[in-house]
């Protein structure tokens, strides 16, 4: 799949996640075209649906330009802001090592010596190339998208991404180089409300690889995940089809909830925003983060 060079107006947009300011995406699509991914309708800009998720990407090739501009213009008091790569795409998707524009972006954010956080988000080792950088910022942690410790289930779900396990060991490599991490569990499985052995499991391998903090999610299954959902369900057992399907139920959520809560204390692992967020409560969680800051 060749990507599409275009030219992007803005970069620096500011963000409508919890915790985050601002976000910056270098790309539009995403070739690891993870099954669950609430980021599919991301291409429609382009008239792209949600069934192509995976199978486009459009390269904003002068986001390095972009960013030194806009940080340029950025008053010194918005730079404390939280900066989060990235929202709705892989900034390390594999064809990252060919663009190298996070590389680009974290360079311009370490010439102004950017003293907010900067925030990554991935499934991808490749951020490893970029320990460089990510030691010298003033602030920087990574956060590892690690939804099970099973390669055949990623494999499963998350058909192009990075296995588990070599994000496990990233994870690993970037704790060794003094890098603050975290583990985006997210989403939580539906099948670990009768296998909570296989989330057992992966805290345990969570905190082998240094990792002290979970940020979780239930599993976001709007009309639009589901119709990418229902081709990867079609031909397996029907239990599994089950466990997806009563994963949109308030009573699905509050047993995992208490899974959740017995194996976080029992790894000594700190949950972050204290819960397990559920997308319809994200303008909730919002307010309560507004209201502590």
């Amino acid at each position: 799949m060749e990507p599409v060079e275009i030219e992007a107006k803005t970069l620096i947009q500011k963000s409508k996640t919890p915790s985050n300011d601002y976000v910056i995406n270098p790309y539009t699509g995403c070739v690891l075209g993870c099954a669950y991914c609430f980021a599919s309708f991301a291409g429609r800009q382009f008239g792209r649906s949600v069934t192509e998720w995976g199978d486009y990407l459009y390269v904003k090739k002068n986001a390095v330009e972009l960013a030194r501009k806009e940080l340029a213009r950025m008053p010194q008091e918005k730079r404390r802001g939280t900066m989060l790569l990235s929202s709705v795409t892989d900034p390390y998707q594999g064809h990252e090592t060919r663009y190298r524009l996070t590389r680009g972006i974290l360079r311009e954010l370490l010439a102004v010596e950017y003293p907010g956080l900067v925030r990554i988000l991935t499934k991808s080792p490749v951020v490893t190339r970029d320990i460089d950088l990510l030691t010298s910022l003033p602030r920087a942690e990574v956060g590892m998208t690690v939804t099970t410790a099973d390669d055949k289930v990623s494999r499963w779900l998350e058909v192009r991404a990075p296995l588990a396990s070599r994000r496990l060991r990233a994870l690993a490599e970037l704790r060794d180089a003094g890098i603050p991490t975290y583990a985006f569990v997210g989403p939580l499985l539906p099948h670990f409300a009768t296998q909570p052995e296989l989330l057992d499991d992966l805290f345990g391998q969570l905190v082998d690889a240094g990792v002290t903090e979970v940020f979780m999610e239930h599993i976001n299954l709007k009309r639009y995940i589901r119709e990418r959902m229902d081709q990867v369900l079609g031909e397996e057992p029907e239990d599994v089809r089950e466990a997806y399907l009563q994963a949109r139920t308030k009573e699905h959520r509050e047993r995992l909830d208490v899974i959740v809560a017995e194996l976080l204390d029992k790894h000594g692992l700190r949950l972050r925003f204290e819960e397990v967020v559920h997308h319809d409560d994200n303008d909730a969680l919002r307010q309560r983060l507004a209201s502590s800051a």
